[in-house]
C-alpha cells in the first residue's frame, strides 16, 4: 500500500456536493488517508424529473447537484472523517475570503486546494451560433475567476505545504458543442502551467487532471452506448480514478511534478 504522506494534512475541494461526483470520491480519497477534509459547494438548480432519478442520465445529475452536501457528510462521518462542509459561492471575492477564514479558523492551515467546482450550459446554446452573453460569463465566473481566486487565497495563506490541482476536461483543446465550457477549461490548463512558474519558489505544485466521460450520474445508457466506442480501454471513467490521480499529485511523492496536465480518459481525445 502507497503511504502519500497525507495524514492530517489539509485538502480543500470545490464542488462536492454530487456523491457520485469527481469532489465526492476526491474527499473520501483523502478521508482514507487520515486527512483533513473541506467541501465547498454551490446549488445549481436545473429542471428534473423526479421520477427518472433512480437511474442515470440527466435528471439524477441535475437532481444531485441542486442539492446539500449531506449524503457526501453521512459517508465522512461513517469513515470517522475529520471535515468541515461550506455552502459558497466560489465566484464571489468576498465569498471566497470567507472560505479561507472559516478554514483557517478550524483547521489552522490549508495545504492542497482541489479546484473541481464548474458549470456548463445545459440548453444547447454553447455553440457559435446559438452563444450568449449570459452563457460565456457564467461558464467563465465559476470555471476560470472562480478557480483563480481560490488560487490566490491558497497562495496567500501557503505554509510549508502546498498542491493545487484544478480539473479540466479532456477535450479542452476542441470541444465543438460545449466551446464556452471547453475554453474555459483550456484557459485553466493554460493557468496551471503559469501560475506553477510563479509559485513554484514558495515550494508549492499547480497541475491538472483532465477526465474523459466520468460516470458521475449523467451518462445514461444511451449515451454509454455511443461514448464507449470512443474510449480505446473500453470502459468509462470512474470518479474514483480521478481521485486516484488526485491523491498522487498532492503527495509527497509528486513534490516535483508541476505545471502538467494529466489526462485521465482512458485514451479518449488524445
Amino acid at each position: 500500500m502507497i503511504d502519500y504522506g497525507l495524514k492530517d494534512r489539509v485538502a480543500l475541494i470545490t464542488g462536492a456536493n454530487n456523491p457520485q461526483g469527481i469532489g465526492a470520491a476526491t474527499a473520501r480519497a483523502f478521508a482514507r488517508e487520515g486527512a483533513k477534509v473541506v467541501l465547498v459547494y454551490k446549488k445549481v438548480f436545473r429542471p428534473f424529473d423526479p421520477n427518472k432519478t433512480d437511474r442515470n442520465g440527466v435528471d439524477r445529475y441535475y437532481e444531485a447537484n441542486a442539492g446539500n452536501a449531506d449524503a457526501v457528510e453521512r459517508t465522512l462521518r461513517e469513515m470517522n472523517a475529520d471535515f468541515l462542509v461550506l455552502e459558497s459561492d466560489i465566484s464571489d471575492e468576498a465569498a471566497v475570503r470567507e472560505i479561507f477564514s472559516a478554514v483557517v479558523e478550524r483547521f489552522g492551515r490549508i495545504d492542497i486546494l482541489v479546484n473541481n467546482a464548474a458549470v456548463d450550459d445545459e440548453n444547447g446554446l454553447d455553440t457559435i451560433g446559438k452563444i450568449t452573453q449570459k452563457v460565456i460569463d457564467d461558464t467563465f465566473a465559476v470555471n476560470v475567476r472562480g478557480s483563480l481566486l481560490m488560487t490566490r487565497e491558497m497562495v496567500r495563506h501557503r505554509g510549508d505545504y502546498g498542491r493545487i490541482i484544478n480539473i479540466s476536461t479532456d477535450a479542452a483543446q476542441v470541444f465543438a458543442g460545449q466551446i464556452t465550457y471547453g475554453a474555459s477549461k483550456a484557459t485553466l490548463e493554460a493557468l496551471t502551467r503559469s501560475i506553477a512558474l510563479e509559485v513554484g519558489k514558495y515550494g508549492i505544485t499547480v497541475n491538472c487532471v483532465a477526465p474523459g466521460p466520468t460516470q458521475t450520474g449523467w451518462i445514461d445508457a444511451e449515451l454509454e452506448k455511443a461514448v464507449l466506442p470512443l474510449i480505446p480501454m473500453g470502459k468509462l471513467i470512474q470518479p474514483e480514478d480521478i481521485a486516484q490521480t488526485i491523491l498522487f499529485l498532492a503527495s509527497e511523492q509528486a513534490k516535483m511534478l508541476t505545471g502538467q496536465v494529466i489526462k485521465v480518459s482512458g485514451g479518449h481525445a488524445l
